[in-house]
């Protein structure tokens, strides 16, 4: 039987149209979400990827500021320009495009931004508090796949997790959450041997490793559940993940297409960490206190595990 697919465009969709909700709340006391999004150079990734977030803010009602730098620009010029938006009250959530240009320190930059308005969840401080299961804000891409598992009904506890990637972006931090969440979870890395020993026990198998095609259907558990974070532009121009996808379409029980899988709901949360900046700040500025969650939880009002409303689980 052929898996479900796991609609990330879908999801996005419904979340986005809750978020519009919380920025009209939000508008009622006065505050109005700003994200800053610093890009360095031409890229035409980067470029692209920048003009999604911005068209991602206007669609929810998020203001967005956006900073361009020419590639020779200094590092010192991107960290004043990072300096102005923490002291800007009008700016809730920093976002710097990477890569940087070689000759720019990326932790040097990544660290200078404001805690309460890393919404990429990589400073120091959410990074480490995904150790302890009490970050502000998780990393976007690990966030988001937390929530299209959470949309399957699949219990994670008890479940061997393979995660394919050890990046800071991605893999570690999703090992991280997973734990949190009481999986039995396994990273797999450029060294790691016979591969396919190891993601052939996987009841969810997550690929971030950005190599096509190295997931076949050989190497894939029967009903497993499986996550393509894997972003890659063949020669032909066509996008695919890291997984065979017709191949292991055919073994597993759900599986994420690209692309329209985990990029849309990267996005998504970048909006959701926006929001939870500004709301953060809100109720700070009335005494309320703000203790964070212990984990990443469904976005406020976002549908429950198990369904997300017509469309976003399909058979194929």
């Amino acid at each position: 039987m052929a898996a479900q697919i796991i609609d990330g465009k879908a999801l996005s969709k419904v979340l986005r149209q809750q978020y519009k909700t919380r920025v009209e709340a939000l508008g009622r006391a006065g505050v109005v979400p700003g994200l800053a999004v610093i890009l360095v150079g031409d890229n035409p990734a980067s470029q692209v990827y920048v003009g999604n977030k911005v068209k991602a803010c206007a669609e929810c009602g998020v203001r967005s500021f956006h900073h361009a730098l020419p590639s020779e620009a200094s590092e010192q010029e991107v960290l004043d320009t990072i300096a102005q938006l923490n002291a800007d009250p009008a700016v809730h959530g920093i976002l710097v495009q990477l890569p940087l240009p070689p000759h720019i320190d990326v932790r040097h930059v990544l660290e200078a931004i404001a805690v309460d308005k890393d919404v990429d969840g990589f400073h120091l401080y959410n990074v480490g508090g995904l150790v302890v299961g009490n970050t502000i804000f998780p990393p976007c891409t690990p966030y988001g796949v937390q929530l299209l598992l959470e949309t399957t009904g699949t219990a994670v506890a008890g479940k061997n997790v393979v995660v394919v990637g050890a990046s800071n972006i991605v893999g570690k931090p999703m090992a991280l959450m997973l734990l949190q969440k009481e999986a039995t979870v396994t990273v797999c890395h450029a060294k790691t041997h016979n591969l396919a020993q190891h993601t052939i026990l996987a009841d969810i198998l997550i690929v971030a490793a950005g190599q096509p095609g190295l997931i076949v259907p050989q190497m894939v558990k029967e009903g497993a559940v499986v996550i393509d974070v894997g972003i890659n532009r063949l020669e032909d121009g066509r996008i695919v993940g890291d997984v065979d996808f017709h191949g292991v379409m055919e073994k597993a029980s759900w599986i994420t297409p690209v692309p329209g899988g985990v990029g849309p709901m990267t996005v998504t949360m970048l909006i959701e960490n926006t929001l939870r900046s500004a709301e953060r700040r809100q109720e700070l500025a009335h005494g309320e206190g703000w203790e964070g969650w212990d984990s990443p939880p469904l976005s406020r009002g976002a549908p429950p595990a198990g369904g997300v409303g017509k469309g976003v689980g399909a058979r194929v």
